[in-house]
């Protein structure tokens, strides 16, 4: 059994050992390297797991819950690290127990959602360059916003319903929107509106399956969901991805 103490000692071990110009032995050592990995993602599941448990715990019946997620797909439209995704299968989890109401979690995540995108594009529109120079200036998020940029003048509105599906996509996409002067009302408005409620659909509705099929234990439902969902999401990124190589 590998325990936390044995690993930090074999690596104090290593480090006295080395001298000058040496590498430590467990670079060489592949089953050093083994136990170090193995207890990293032993211990990257175990904090998930808790994570998403407590998420269980907190989005539960509760007269808080319905402004909890509101709060939380609207701060993810603008900071990805928000959990929307997952918060709206946990409550289409707890709307299958009997916690919750579905419509209302649907209604409630979708206009967290409305409300999120059109923040992220009034930031583009309004303030703008000072936004990308500060949130925006990793290579990746720059990457994000020029294929945001070519994807809009591409393909036109119906983009905002695709990204909304791509994590991190969507705040990219809404954010360009505003930054190019993309009409608002005419064109803006109406596509993010059918894009947060076909989101809030899918993720309530995903939840609610897996809360029907594991009505006894909401973290192995959790779990299905969560992994349908990332399945689409990489599906999603992954088109994206070959779509920028072609």
């Amino acid at each position: 059994m590998l325990h936390l103490d044995d690993v930090s000692a074999e690596r104090c071990e290593d480090l006295r050992t080395v001298g000058p110009g040496q590498r430590a032995r467990h670079v060489d050592d592949p089953h050093a390297v083994q136990r170090q990995e193995l207890l990293v993602h032993t211990s990257a599941t175990i904090v998930m797991l808790a994570f998403l448990n407590g998420l269980i715990d907190l989005l539960t019946g509760s007269v808080w819950t319905y402004p909890l997620l509101f709060g939380i797909c609207v701060g993810d439209a603008v900071f990805p690290a928000f959990p929307s995704e997952t918060a709206m299968i946990v409550c289409g989890i707890q709307a299958a127990r009997g916690q919750l109401s579905l419509p209302a979690v649907i209604a409630v995540g979708a206009a967290g959602a409305f409300v999120g995108d059109n923040t992220a594009y009034g930031l583009g529109r309004w303030i703008g360059q000072p936004v990308v120079d500060r949130f925006f200036s990793g290579e990746r998020a720059r990457a994000r916003l020029d294929w945001a940029r070519r994807f809009l003048k591409e393909r036109g509105s119906y983009v905002l319903v695709v990204a909304r599906f791509v994590p991190g996509g969507r705040t990219a996409t809404t954010f360009t929107s505003g930054l190019v002067h993309m009409r608002w009302l005419m064109r803006f408005v109406p596509f993010i509106f059918v894009a947060a409620v076909l989101w809030a659909l899918y993720g309530a509705l995903l939840g609610y399956l897996g809360g029907r099929l594991f009505r006894d234990h909401p973290l192995y439902a959790l779990l299905v969901a969560f992994g349908i969902a990332a399945t689409v999401a990489g599906a999603a990124e992954g088109a994206r991805w070959l779509r920028k190589k072609g």
